[in-house]
């Protein structure tokens, strides 16, 4: 099977903005794009993604989940890195336009229709080090998928890096190309050298997340998990899980949480620890390494309430347990 997000439908979504006005969208073909070999986000990182996903359900209809949020998040991520200001309403309508035109060839569960809306800086200008990029390119980009872990319900090794950070504070709540880019050394060497999945981004012994996901930890009824601040991502599936963890009765606790709590909670035989996002869903860790010793999280392997809480959210996104919260967009 082909590797997580690397096939792609030939066709997306496409809009410009030059002269202080966004272009009317259209559908193109996905190898069209052209760029300036000076374009501000090839040398200044001006550049801000999402990801959500679209699900088929029994009777065949198409929905997407969560998109107000992506969205939402896309315009604060476009605004911080000064990109040209979003419409959210054509940016949605964009997406459902694009899924519409592949609404065939969305896979049944546990498959999903992966969606890639992405912003670029486009003008010319390698003397903007220092200034915003004045055009700019919206497209929306469909990536069929299974799971992004191909180990399946194997509970993952984390790394705690606590001298390390994933990316420049006032960053973390942007989802920008570049804060992945300054985690990959890292985490690369730290799957070479103590065979981690993972780091666990935790500077001066403060719990923030990993390269690409958040992180929860489960102690009996209570979810921990660090407050909203600007160093970390605000994630979607996050924010989801949280919300159902609290309709089953359980109790969240969005504070600061340290390795040395994190080590001392995660030695209790009912712990657990995962990760969530939109291409992890909700994926357990079994194993936090730290100072060159591992730590089992609970009995070190995937946990009953992480497959609940998993299974909540997948039975609503493939329509098989009421959107209580409406959450999904119909597409077709």
């Amino acid at each position: 099977m082909a590797a997580f997000g690397s096939v792609f439908m030939p066709k997306m979504a496409l809009a410009t903005f030059e002269n202080n006005q966004w272009s009317e969208a259209s559908i193109v073909a996905a190898d069209s794009i052209q760029l300036h070999p000076g374009a501000h986000v090839l040398h200044y990182s001006s550049t801000c993604f999402e990801g959500l996903k679209a699900f088929r359900h029994e009777d065949g209809s198409v929905h997407v989940f969560r998109m107000d949020q992506n969205v939402k998040r896309l315009a604060q991520s476009s605004r911080l890195l000064s990109l040209p200001e979003l419409d959210e309403a054509a940016v949605s309508k964009m997406i459902l336009d694009v899924v519409a035109e592949y609404a065939e060839d969305v896979p049944t569960p546990p498959g999903s229709m992966y969606i890639r809306p992405t912003h670029i800086g486009t003008e010319a200008a390698i003397g903007k080090a220092a200034a915003p990029t004045a055009t700019s390119m919206l497209y929306v980009l469909l990536s069929p998928v299974g799971d992004y872990f191909t180990g399946g319900a194997k509970a993952l090794r984390l790394l705690l890096e606590e001298t390390g950070m994933r990316c420049a504070p006032h960053m973390g709540m942007v989802k920008s190309g570049a804060n992945y880019a300054s985690a990959l050394g890292p985490i690369f060497q730290a799957q070479e050298s103590v065979q981690a999945d993972q780091i666990l981004f935790c500077p001066n012994g403060d719990v923030q997340e990993t390269g690409a996901a958040n992180f929860l930890l489960i102690d009996g009824n209570e979810i921990i998990t660090k407050g909203l601040d600007t160093c970390f991502l605000h994630g979607v599936t996050r924010s989801s899980i949280l919300t159902l963890a609290k309709d089953l009765g359980m109790t969240i606790s969005e504070r600061d949480i340290t390795v040395d709590e994190l080590l001392e909670r995660a030695a209790k035989p009912e712990v657990e620890a995962v990760l969530s996002g939109t291409a992890a869903v909700l994926t357990s860790v079994g194993t936090f390494i730290h100072n060159g010793k591992d730590y089992t999280v609970g009995n070190g392997e995937p946990g009953p309430i992480a497959q609940k809480l998993r299974q909540a959210l997948n039975d609503i996104q493939w329509g098989k347990a009421e959107d209580k919260n409406n959450w999904l967009t119909k597409v077709v």
